[in-house]
């Protein structure tokens, strides 16, 4: 079998590297979300290198950089576009909005209303824009990264189940060590600041993706795996402590991802501990917790590891 999955992994933890430091494990899980065709949602703290991320990602997999600063008076054409009319012409013109991009970072979404964050639904799932009533394809590979802030509610709309159930993973960024802060301080404290005029980053070969996918399409899943899953989501929506449970589409995510992370690793099939390894980033943001385990601190991944108690590894 072809090792196109990990040569696109490896490149890119290794070009991603050239400007930011101690993230391999986020690097890992936008590798899955690309290789797999799914968007990401981003948490943390300002101030940890979300745009630096995402803005080198896109340089390192060859896609065109657009970006979103999301305000309380954005509005769902400041992201898709209008149409001007010409008078010249007698026509009306499309002016593109961001979202016609390879990559396209939407920075602080929960800072922008429902009707704007409603926008993007068609987008991450159909990879398709309509406007005034005439759509418009999206790159083959567009890719939504997202980032929100936990810590301020101040000023935030919550996203909508529908919403959060669209983004394959989460990945959450805490503080770096005092190992990867000092590099990053030795690295950005020039009046250049994020910039580094210095380094050039290598663009994927233009075929290794397709043949990434490929491989992993390849990667082979043995009924009692299937069924591990489902009953994975099965628990999570009888659980009392959950008010909604796993999504079909948050299962094939799932597996989606189960699947990549596999032919990372160089293997042909899909283990329990793949679909261990990745339910946490694929579903802590999916599932919806009672008032009751709210008030009394619980959170999804803790649920989460009750879940993986409770239901049978398989064992052949």
């Amino acid at each position: 079998m072809s090792n196109a999955a990990q040569a696109l992994g490896q490149h890119v933890q290794t070009e991603m590297n050239k400007v930011i430091f101690g993230m391999e494990d986020a690097i890992e899980q936008l590798v899955i979300a690309l290789i797999a065709g799914g968007h990401v949602l981003i948490e943390g703290v300002p101030g940890l290198g979300k745009t630096l991320m995402a803005k080198n990602f896109a340089t390192v997999i060859g896609g065109r950089f657009k970006r979103i600063q999301c305000t309380s008076d954005l509005m769902p054409a400041d992201i898709t576009g209008i149409h001007v009319y010409r008078s010249g012409r007698d026509e009306f013109e499309l002016i593109p909005g961001p979202v016609f991009a390879d990559v396209l970072l939407v920075d602080e979404i929960n800072r922008t209303g429902p009707k704007t964050q409603s926008a993007l639904l068609e987008t991450m799932e159909e990879r398709r824009v309509t406007i005034d009533r005439s759509s418009y394809e999206l790159p083959a590979n567009f890719l939504v990264l997202a980032s929100q802030n936990p810590a301020d509610f101040e000023g935030t709309y919550p996203l909508p189940e529908s919403q959060l159930d669209r983004f394959l993973l989460q990945i959450r960024l805490g503080y770096p060590d005092k190992a990867h802060e000092i590099q990053v301080l030795k690295t950005y404290d020039r009046p250049s600041g994020g910039h580094r005029a210095d380094v050039t980053l290598t663009p994927l070969a233009g075929d290794l993706l397709e043949e990434a996918r490929q491989q992993v399409s390849e990667v082979h899943i043995a009924d009692n795996v299937y069924a591990y899953c489902v009953e994975l989501a099965s628990a999570s929506r009888t659980h009392p402590r959950v008010s909604l449970g796993l999504s079909t589409r948050g299962v094939l995510g799932l597996m989606r991802c189960a699947r990549v992370r596999a032919a990372l690793n160089g293997n042909g099939f899909v283990a329990p501990d793949d679909v261990r390894a990745m339910i946490e980033p694929v579903l802590a943001h999916r599932l919806m917790l009672t008032p009751d385990a709210a008030l009394e601190g619980i959170e999804a991944g803790d649920i989460l590891a009750n879940l993986l108690d409770q239901v049978s590894i398989p064992r052949e």
